[in-house]
C-alpha cells in the first residue's frame, strides 16, 4: 500500500478519516493524499470570463490556505500529507484523481444512519463508492487503534462477484488481515439447503482460486441478509466488513434492494466496498 486518498470537507467526519488514514499510512509507510473539492456556484461559473477567472483563482488560494491549515494536526506528523484542491464538486472525479495516482485505498468518514439521514442517500460518500473502481474504506468514527485483523467479506457469491473478490483479497493481504467469507441463508425464494451453500461457495472460490487464503467460511440464517451480516460481524468480532456494490442497478439476490448499501447504512464497524 503506497497511496490513500482522503476526501476533506472539514467536518468531524473527515478528521476522522484523515486519522485512519494516518495510522495505515504510518504502518505501512504510505503518502496520504488528501484531497478537498472547491464547490462554486452556478451563478458564479457563468459570470463573464475576466472576473470568474480572477475570483476563481482568489477562491482557490482562500480554500488552499484554509487546507493547509486544517491538515497541521499531531496525529499526521511523520506522515507524507500531499493537499490537493480541485475547483469542481463532481464526485465522480475523485475516481480520477484516484487512478492519476495509482491509489490504493480510499477513506471516507460518514455519520451513517441515524434516523432519517442515510449514508447512501445523496451523500457524498455514496457519490464516491458508486464510481470508485478502487476500494473504499467508510469510518464511521473516531478511532485511535485502527487494525484490521480479521475481516469479513459477505456475498451471495455469484459470478459478478468474482473480480471485486479478488480486488479484496489482494487488500487484505496488504493489510495483513486475515480473511472471512458469510453466506446469509433467508427464507422464502432464495433458501438453499447446507449442502446447495457449500457447493455455491465451493464452486465461487475455485473460480477466484482464492481457496487457500480464506481463514473461515460460516453460513448464518437470518431474516434479512443485512441482519444476518450485521449479527455475524458483531458476534464474530470481526473488525470490518466488506461487500461489493454496483450501486442500485444490480439485479442479483444479494444486491437487489441495495442490500450492500444497507450493511454500510447500519454497520457501525468499519466498511469496506469493492465496485463491481
Amino acid at each position: 500500500m503506497k497511496t490513500i486518498i482522503v476526501p476533506v470537507d472539514f467536518s468531524e467526519h473527515s478528521i476522522f478519516a484523515l486519522k485512519a488514514a494516518a495510522q495505515l499510512a504510518k504502518k505501512h509507510n504510505a503518502e496520504i493524499l488528501a484531497l478537498h473539492m472547491l464547490e462554486l456556484s452556478d451563478t458564479f461559473l457563468t459570470r463573464g470570463e475576466a472576473t470568474h477567472t480572477n475570483e476563481t483563482i482568489f477562491y482557490f488560494k482562500l480554500a488552499k490556505q484554509k487546507f493547509e491549515e486544517f491538515l497541521e494536526q499531531d496525529y499526521l506528523k511523520d506522515v507524507s500529507v500531499t493537499p490537493l484542491v480541485k475547483h469542481y464538486k463532481v464526485f465522480s472525479e475523485v475516481n480520477d484523481v484516484a487512478k492519476e495516482n495509482e491509489a490504493d485505498l480510499i477513506i471516507m468518514g460518514s455519520h451513517g444512519s441515524n434516523g432519517f439521514s442515510e449514508l447512501f442517500v445523496g451523500s457524498n460518500t455514496e457519490k464516491v463508492v458508486r464510481h470508485s473502481d478502487i476500494p473504499v474504506l467508510v469510518v464511521k468514527e473516531e478511532t485511535n487503534a485502527l487494525q484490521f485483523k480479521n475481516i469479513v467479506f459477505a456475498s451471495d457469491f455469484t459470478d459478478e462477484v468474482v473480480t471485486p473478490f479478488i480486488k479484496a483479497n489482494t487488500l487484505f493481504k496488504k493489510l495483513g488481515a486475515k480473511l472471512n467469507l458469510v453466506y446469509v441463508n433467508t427464507p422464502g425464494d432464495y433458501f438453499l439447503t447446507s449442502s446447495e451453500m457449500r457447493k455455491k461457495v465451493d464452486a465461487f472460490l475455485e473460480k477466484t482460486e482464492c481457496k487457500n487464503d480464506i481463514n473461515n467460511i460460516s453460513f448464518v440464517s437470518d431474516f434479512t441478509v443485512e441482519k444476518g451480516v450485521l449479527n455475524y460481524a458483531n458476534e464474530a468480532n470481526m473488525d470490518a466488513i466488506s461487500v461489493a456494490t454496483h450501486g442500485r442497478t444490480g439485479i442479483s439476490h444479494f444486491f437487489s434492494g441495495s442490500i450492500s448499501e444497507d450493511i454500510a447504512n447500519h454497520a457501525t464497524k468499519p466498511v469496506i466496498t469493492f465496485k463491481i
